[in-house]
């Protein structure tokens, strides 16, 4: 099968698609036909030998955490009550590798069932790959570590992007006043998705923004100066590292969770399973939430993505495509 690779450390560039068995479903596990993944920003970090003590510098290695797709093959179901005969061939999935190593960035990925569930009906498979990772990224950002409520304020760092777009769309959805921190170009995007604020993060300190219940950061830097916006009982939420600074980001991090109620910085790795990725598709079928695609990019031109990532201005996701083009085809902005 085909399979995004890389056999060292470095930029975009040294992305390449190669060929690997096709992996078989362990007991537990299902294995997808990947018709889609998107591009995240700890693949970037992974891939440029920043997180290489977590990832190992054995190579080649693999990239992409997420994913959409059919399930091509079943393996034996573990009894566990959430094992594969839940599914059938056939069915329509999305999910992510979790910790696992295993890349979904090729065209099966083999993965635990309890890591997948349904695609909502009538949600093109292209388009649906812009929300597994994300949109769990921001239900347990938003409802599980900050207990957002109705009628506070919100404020969103990176407005625009992945998890951003969805936060924005979230963040509303629950009552909230959002206000949220994007480029000049795409503030009128945000308050598309939602936004009752837009605001050019290039042209105000973050002193002028006046004070939130709840502060999304999901760029990683200038933490000290966002969590001193927040109200009495406020709640910070990052969802990053700063990548020039990730020691001194960790050290700060791990300093801010003595502390609790206000000023403590909640952080936290995802590691989705099947009720919250169900939790994203009951959004989508109230409403409530839509996939945010920037740009298709085929299988072939994922250095272009990690690319295009690097470059910033995304508006929501960039989406890459395994396989044929979709009737809408590709290189569409949101």
């Amino acid at each position: 099968m085909k399979a995004v690779l890389y056999d060292r450390f470095g930029g975009p560039e040294v992305l390449y698609v190669g060929q690997l068995p096709r992996p078989e479903p362990a007991p537990g596990e299902v294995l997808v036909r990947v018709r889609a993944f998107s591009v995240n920003g700890g693949e970037l970090l992974a891939r440029s030998g920043r997180t290489r003590l977590i990832t190992g510098s054995k190579f080649p290695q693999r990239t992409g955490i997420d994913f959409t797709g059919e399930i091509a093959a079943l393996g034996t179901d573990t009894g566990t009550g959430t094992g594969t005969s839940a599914y059938a061939v056939g069915d329509r999935v999305w999910g992510t590798a979790g910790r696992s190593p295993k890349g979904t960035a090729a065209e099966y990925v083999a993965v635990p069932a309890d890591r997948i569930g349904r695609v909502p009906d009538g949600l093109d498979l292209v388009e649906a790959a812009a929300l597994p990772g994300v949109g769990t990224t921001a239900v347990t950002a938003l409802r599980d570590k900050a207990a957002l409520r109705p009628g506070e304020r919100l404020l969103v760092r990176g407005a625009a992007g992945g998890v951003g777009s969805v936060a924005v769309q979230l963040g509303r959805a629950r009552g909230a006043e959002v206000t949220g921190l994007a480029r000049a170009a795409n503030l009128d995007f945000v308050r598309e998705l939602g936004a009752l604020e837009a605001v050019d993060h290039r042209t105000v300190r973050p002193a002028d923004l006046g004070r939130f219940d709840v502060v999304l950061d999901t760029v990683g830097t200038e933490l000290p100066a966002y969590r001193a916006l927040l109200r009495p009982g406020g709640r910070m939420v990052t969802i990053t590292v700063d990548p020039a600074r990730v020691a001194v980001t960790l050290g700060y991090l791990a300093a801010s969770a003595v502390l609790h109620g206000r000023g403590r910085v909640r952080a936290f790795s995802g590691n989705p399973k099947r009720a919250l990725l169900d939790d994203v598709a009951r959004h989508v079928t109230d409403g409530a939430l839509r996939p945010v695609v920037d740009t298709v990019f085929p299988l072939e031109e994922t250095a272009a993505a990690h690319r295009a990532l690097e470059a910033g201005g995304v508006r929501g996701k960039f989406v890459v495509r395994v396989g044929p083009p979709t009737a809408e085809g590709d290189k569409h902005r949101a």
